[in-house]
């Protein structure tokens, strides 16, 4: 299965809840989670939290990218920190209740990368 292929399987999960009382992946699961994403994701020095930066040419677009954002993070009922402006949005995936990073951070970021 090609790079492209991987990246489509986390796409078309869903998925589940998390409570807590599970670990986070280890840097070595992130990696290679981090291997099926858009090369633009970035894995934070301690691997608790994946990073994107988008660049849009104005407000209108950013927004609409953000509420496109918005409708995958509810639907997913797993929502990531955004940090906007005018012609930015930064997207940092983490999943807090375990304090770190969950198959479910990976399964959004795809989605994500297919906008």
């Amino acid at each position: 299965m090609n790079e492209r292929e991987h990246a489509q399987d986390l796409a078309e999960r869903k998925c589940v809840p998390c409570e807590g009382g599970v670990e986070p992946l280890s840097r070595a699961q992130a990696e290679t989670l981090l291997a099926r994403l858009h090369p633009d994701w970035a894995l934070d020095h301690e691997a608790k939290s994946i990073v994107r930066s988008f660049r849009f040419r104005d407000f209108y677009r950013t927004m609409s990218f953000v509420n496109a954002i918005a409708h995958i993070a509810n639907t997913e009922d797993h929502h990531p920190d955004l940090e906007v402006g005018y012609d930015r949005c930064q997207v940092r995936y983490r999943t807090h209740s375990i304090r770190g990073l969950s198959d479910n951070d990976f399964i959004c970021a795809a989605k994500i990368d297919r906008l």
